[in-house]
């Protein structure tokens, strides 16, 4: 017989994270509703550059999916991996480390991101110290878990921690790639991978962080909490096997869905659409898995709140998985790609999926956690009807609003010419039902303040006292005749990861490699040259300020874009583009045919009041542009870093770079002046730079007269 052991699950850091995963849940979604009402009223940022919506819809994101999911994963993952491994934690002091280090990461993101500090990348906007520190932490979290893994008293590895091993070696694969970057100041570096490459890489990334980060961890968690919970079963062994493989084999190849259309080459979209689609199948088994496990339950789900706020988690997470390879069909992507029907896809996962999941969860844990019971099951069911509604209020207005744009956008009179050629009239027609999207996210935070109340109120009532535990020792395992063969592996954690390990690569190494070294897979093209420093500072400022997050710099090969906005975008246009910029949601219009459209005048009046040029437009003011100095003191620097990435400017151009920033500011501000804007110190300024930028967008290539390489 075995001896039995007596030990203390650390429940503490399940306390801390679960407390932190509250707080900055309500701190990520009120920036989210500011940036909602932004797109009603530009003038909610109260005329400050920190709180523009370009500037804070990067800062909203970071924090609901790394502040907030990111600490509900931990929570979940600390409590459920002791208890299904019959073992503390690995060491007291890693956890600790874990926390402070990723609360500091948390807290470093909402200081750089709203003065600007940011790669564009996106959910992966942090720049190259804080990506470090990121590393750092994941690898203390790794070192941590698999420590407790290998000193575990039960045998087997349960369903929810091959979805935690598989979450932790992708998200380390991904985050390192994603992030090479050669520094050029404490705050700036440049991206390794340029144009094409760029995006193929960051949607390799972008894609699998949505699936890796707030996909497979919560899948763990589902199959943990869910049947505690319900007090039932999993459902299914075996499906849970299926939908385990099938979904992290599949799930890497399917970045590319989310530049259909765009200047990736068709083999790469191709892939992307055909494993998008395969993906039905291994998402649908885990829904499918989740909701049978309540099979005979039905009657507690009508009267707990907890289980209400799973069974609409999952809901949401097959209708997520089943709507996201339904929009990678290239004739379905046509009519979403850069319109908010994306964005309500997108947030009917986060909203629905994750923040329902964690508010179930938190719901279930806080009791035990602090020994006592809810306290109000009332106020619980309360906010389970508030998030469902405002998740109603918040995305079926975006998928109205998407339908609207693309109809809009695409729409020719009889005569062939655009019904709505002034992009802006496609925006002030859904204004109405942006206004409703921020009715539908005050909803969903005002019920997560409701929660946080309801889980103070309970913790305030309990005790923090942990109770000793009492568990077998672990013996060598003698196999069983006819045992299933799956098991084998269940029971060797190093051989788990090995295995995930490869099955993830195998798909990122099939797309990635080719488009990395295969020359002629981005054709080069004799008139694009790379940008002068001042458009190099110009083009930084509009990183800056989050442009990106409004405006496109891809034209598709629609007749409807052409018509719009010019001759579609070529692969080798962005060969210098570091990072690239095709941007992911028009809230304004494609912006790569821009240059020499207006003249100088008009960009430098649209940044001081954007309704001058433009009435009933939602873009803020940027008067500081006007005002503020431009900073050259890093320009011969990212000029060197360039040349090392091998853009082809001439030897020691660096040490030249700034008088001919200085000769084409001159240049910039005397056409200003010629249109009667005599500001003093002009050829100083900021906006001289992001003017020159603009200007010189799309108008290396004359298509007529284009030569490929």
């Amino acid at each position: 017989m075995s001896k039995i052991e007596t030990f203390h699950y650390d429940d503490k850091i399940v306390r801390n994270f679960a407390v932190v995963t509250v707080i900055w849940g309500i701190v990520g979604m009120t920036v989210g509703l500011l940036a909602a009402i932004q797109l009603v009223w530009p003038a909610a940022n109260l005329g400050l550059a920190e709180t523009t919506f370009g500037r804070i819809r990067p800062l909203h994101t970071n924090a609901a999916i790394f502040a907030f999911v990111g600490n509900g994963i931990f929570t979940g993952v600390y409590y459920s991996l002791q208890r299904l491994l019959k073992t503390r934690m690995f060491s007291d002091v890693l956890s600790k480390v874990h926390f402070w280090g990723w609360q500091a990461i948390i807290l470093a993101a909402a200081l750089t991101l709203p003065l600007g500090i940011t790669s564009s990348h996106e959910y992966a906007e942090l720049e190259w110290p804080i990506d470090i520190a990121i590393a750092l932490v994941w690898i203390v979290f790794g070192i941590n878990m698999f420590g407790t893994i290998l000193k575990r008293r039960e045998q087997h590895l349960y369903v929810a921690i091959w979805f935690y091993i598989a979450t932790w070696v992708t998200v380390t694969v991904l985050h390192v790639f994603n992030n090479l970057e050669i520094p050029v100041s404490m705050w700036k570096s440049i991206p390794v991978f340029a144009g094409v490459q760029d995006a193929l890489v960051q949607w390799w990334y972008g894609h699998n962080a949505v699936a890796f980060f707030l996909t497979t961890p919560y899948l763990g968690l589902m199959y943990y909490f869910l049947p505690k919970a319900a007090k039932r079963p999993v459902y299914s062994y075996k499906l849970s096997i299926v939908h385990f493989w099938g979904l992290i084999f599949i799930y890497i190849w399917a970045g590319p869905h989310h530049l259909l259309y765009t200047s990736l080459p068709d083999w790469a979209q191709s892939l992307g659409t055909v494993f998008s689609l395969m993906l039905i199948a291994p998402s649908w088994g885990g829904m499918l898995n989740g909701l049978l496990t309540l099979r005979g339950a039905w009657d507690r789900v009508r009267n707990d709140p907890i289980l209400k706020f799973m069974v609409v988690a999952v809901s949401a997470y097959g209708m997520a998985t089943l709507e996201g390879p339904l929009l990678s069909i290239k004739s379905i992507n046509a009519i979403s790609h850069y319109t908010d029907w994306t964005v309500g896809h997108v947030h009917v996962g986060t909203l629905g999926w994750n923040g329902m999941l964690t508010f179930g969860m938190l719901y279930w844990l806080f009791p035990k956690l602090y020994n006592t019971k809810l306290h109000s099951v009332k106020q619980a069911n309360v906010h389970f009807w508030i998030a469902t509604l405002g998740i109603m209020f918040y995305c079926i207005p975006l998928y109205w609003a998407g339908w609207t744009q693309s109809m809009m956008w695409k729409q020719f009179e009889p005569d062939g010419f655009l019904s709505y050629g002034n992009f802006l009239e496609t925006v002030t027609q859904i204004i109405p039902m942006y206004a409703m999207r921020a009715l539908g996210g005050a909803l969903y935070v005002g019920g997560a303040i409701m929660m946080a109340v309801n889980l103070y109120k309970t913790a305030k009532s309990g005790s923090v006292e942990d109770k000793s535990t009492q568990a077998p020792a672990r013996e060598k395992y003698v196999a069983h005749k006819g045992e299933y063969w799956h098991r084998w592996i269940e029971r060797r954690p190093v051989q788990m990861l090995i295995g995930s390990t490869v099955v993830i690569l195998i798909g990122g190494l099939v797309e990635i490699f080719p488009m990395m070294l295969i020359d002629n897979n981005v054709p080069k093209i004799e008139s694009v040259q790379p940008y002068t420093p001042l458009e190099l500072e110009g083009r930084d400022i509009y990183i800056r300020e989050g442009c990106i997050s409004c405006h496109s710099q891809m034209v598709r090969p629609f007749r409807s874009e052409t018509e719009r906005y010019g001759e579609y975008s070529k692969s080798g246009e962005f060969v210098y583009d570091r990072p690239f910029l095709w941007g992911s949601k028009r809230t304004g219009p494609d912006l790569h045919r821009l240059g020499k459209k207006y003249p100088d005048s008009w960009h430098y009046n649209h940044m001081l009041d954007p309704e001058s040029m433009s009435p009933g437009s939602i873009m803020p003011p940027y008067p500081w542009l006007i005002e503020d100095d431009l900073s050259t003191k890093y320009t011969a620097a990212k000029i060197k870093v360039l040349k090392t990435l091998n853009t082809p400017y001439p030897e020691g151009y660096e040490d030249d770079a700034v008088d001919d920033l200085q000769k084409q500011a001159a240049e910039v501000a005397a056409s200003l002046r010629a249109d009667g804007i005599n500001q003093e110190n002009l050829e100083n300024k900021e906006i001289v730079a992001l003017i020159a930028y603009l200007q010189r967008l799309g108008t290396d290539i004359k298509p007529e007269l284009m030569v490929e390489q």
